[in-house]
């Protein structure tokens, strides 16, 4: 059987283009990937079988009509959408310099616009409602020290889920400045400081675990029964858990709908109203720019009251308006 362009083209972009020219992380690579398992599968939904698939039978329409698809029968969001659309616009971007004999065609395609998607408010945890939540884990228990250790320093750290999953021994530092290496997204890394409850949490964490020798360097630092790293799902059914305990005995303060980044929001949102420089938390939380971070600022309506507050200046009117006074109000707009 002969290889269409499609395969060939898209096992360069992802094997050799997006890793070696791009840079890209190992977590876009799967994204993109799994974008285009989508498209070949609805590619022959549509009747184009996967071996006569080409370049040429992804025509803006059919490109539409499969982001259509997402949305409508696999009940994605705008935001799902959006993100299939950038995988797909990288791909032909890449085609453009690598073989411009269809160009027009890909130009077309790159001229699908990304959806305006509805800003949703963000969810976060106050400190009573953190402090709650990380009281739930049972200490006498291997797996409650684990999940302890795991929640506390998701938390603290202010990291990504992904960040989490990644992390080894290597990676940590116990020794004054204790610190934590974490690889975020594009492959950058930082570095965070850990307070002393924290190094305390890992430190017996590790030791119990025997992370805490030269051989186990490259192990996971969270793992499951099988010794394999945690997954984004084993993560999210290890906060639920917890979130529904914590909710049983307050509710008010534990949302409905809780996830992994709701912990990274909450820290950011405790830096930001104890006084701490958006600088700061743009370097701790890896955004790339101080202008991402201020979507916190922005949502603190503490800080924004007091801003109000510390602004605003009394205005004593030494005499009531006389609109007020005339209880004719049509007489007195006449009197103008």
């Amino acid at each position: 059987m002969q290889p269409t362009d499609f395969s060939r083209y898209l096992t360069n972009f992802l094997s050799k283009y997006l890793p070696a020219e791009r840079g890209s992380s190992q977590n876009t690579i799967v994204a993109y990937r799994d974008t285009f398992v989508l498209l070949i599968n609805f590619m022959e939904s549509i009747g184009t079988k996967i071996n006569k698939l080409t370049v040429k039978e992804l025509s803006r329409e059919s490109i539409l009509n499969f982001l259509d698809w997402i949305q409508k029968e696999r009940k994605g969001s705008d935001l799902t959408r959006n993100a299939r659309l950038a995988a797909i616009h990288s791909f032909f971007k890449y085609l453009q310099y690598q073989h411009p004999e269809n160009l027009h065609q890909y130009q077309q395609i790159l001229s699908i616009p990304m959806k305006k998607a509805e800003q949703k408010a963000m969810n976060y945890l106050s400190i009573e409602a953190i402090t709650l939540l990380l009281q739930q884990p049972d200490l006498t228990t291997r797996k409650g020290r684990r999940d302890l250790a795991l929640l506390s320093l998701m938390y603290d750290t202010g990291s990504r889920v992904q960040e989490i999953i990644d992390l080894t021994p290597l990676c940590v530092r116990l020794d004054k400045p204790a610190t934590i290496k974490v690889t975020g997204k594009g492959n950058k890394t930082r570095i965070i400081p850990m307070l002393d409850g924290q190094v305390n949490l890992l430190k017996n964490y590790m030791k119990e675990n025997k992370l805490d020798v030269p051989c186990a360097n490259m192990y996971p630092l969270f793992f499951n029964v099988r010794g394999e790293k945690l997954t984004r799902a084993g993560i999210n059914y290890i906060l639920e858990k917890y979130a529904d305990r914590a909710a049983m005995k307050n509710a008010k303060i534990i949302p409905k709908q809780i996830s992994c980044h709701c912990l990274r929001h909450s820290k950011a949102m405790h830096l930001l109203q104890a006084g701490v420089n958006l600088v700061y938390i743009r370097d701790i939380l890896g955004h790339v720019s101080v202008t991402t971070t201020e979507i916190y600022a922005r949502a603190d309506s503490r800080k924004k009251r007091e801003a109000i507050e510390a602004a605003y200046v009394e205005i004593a009117l030494k005499e009531t308006p006389s609109w007020i006074k005339n209880d004719n109000l049509l007489e007195w707009l006449s009197s103008l």
